[in-house]
């Protein structure tokens, strides 16, 4: 059953997060009625990820039994407040994703050569912190050992300008997947460091699939700018996790290997 909890700020989001017991199931159909009387405009985005020029939306899902590897989380399972706070840390990463973004530095590598690899500059350019009354959720439902929240972010006229020029043509799209192990980048990562990585990874992955179609030898480094272009995509297969992502790119300068 879902919790249809529109409008709920990080704060108002923890009491509403609670077992469903018989009479609640009973007066279920009036609530839902009285809510979508008022909130038409939840209803008319309905759950497309796709975003208005005012308000952007995303889905998160945070398993309330997570297991890194071979070791559970430090709690576990999760208490209500932990996962519901977890989601809201999560919806406020992509967001921020989304409207700020991240610079970043590439050294690309190549084996001949003897030259690794290395895309760990990736700094994030804003953020949207935590109890920001812009973020509300607005859908909640359990599934079996999972928490699924749908959050909406307000825009400010500044953000509204700032996702404008990422949609502008000067940036290019590309969508990737991303890889983390299973225990994370260490022994000893949390939740959102798994997150991390492999959205950094993702991030990457993107980056390097937009020169490989516009550069015709490889260069040896890029920098630039990358934003989400929706909330990702979290799964495990082959024993690692798995980030698919939708970036918008813009590089700023390509390096070639002739300059060294």
């Amino acid at each position: 059953m879902q919790n249809h909890t529109v409008g709920l700020t990080p704060p108002q989001y923890c009491r509403i997060y609670a077992d469903n017991d018989t009479m609640t199931r009973r007066i279920f159909p009036i609530f839902l009625f009285f809510i979508i009387c008022q909130s038409w405009t939840v209803l008319a985005q309905g759950h497309d990820p796709g975003n208005t020029p005012l308000v952007l939306r995303g889905e998160v899902w945070v398993d309330v039994e997570p297991i890194y590897g071979d070791r559970v989380d430090a709690e576990y399972p999760l208490s209500r407040d932990t996962a519901g706070r977890r989601a809201l840390q999560e919806a406020a990463l992509y967001f921020s994703g989304m409207i700020y973004g991240w610079s970043f530095h590439y050294d690309i590598g190549e084996r001949a050569r003897g030259i690794a690899e290395d895309f760990g500059v990736f700094e994030p350019m804003g953020e949207i912190r935590w109890g920001d009354p812009r973020l509300k959720v607005t859908e909640v439902e359990n599934r079996g050992t999972q928490l699924r929240i749908w959050a909406d972010y307000e825009l400010s006229s500044d953000q509204q300008r700032r996702m404008q020029i990422w949609r502008m043509g000067m940036n290019r799209n590309a969508q990737a997947l991303g890889y983390c192990p299973l225990h994370g980048p260490s022994p000893d990562s949390g939740w959102l460091d798994i997150r991390n990585a492999a959205l950094q990874d993702a991030a990457r992955a993107a980056v390097r699939q937009i020169l490989r179609s516009s550069e015709r030898n490889r260069p040896k480094e890029a920098t630039g700018i990358i934003s989400l272009a929706s909330f990702p995509r979290f799964f495990i297969q082959s024993g690692q996790w798995v980030a698919s992502a939708r970036f918008r790119i813009q590089i700023t300068e390509i390096i070639p290997f002739a300059v060294h």
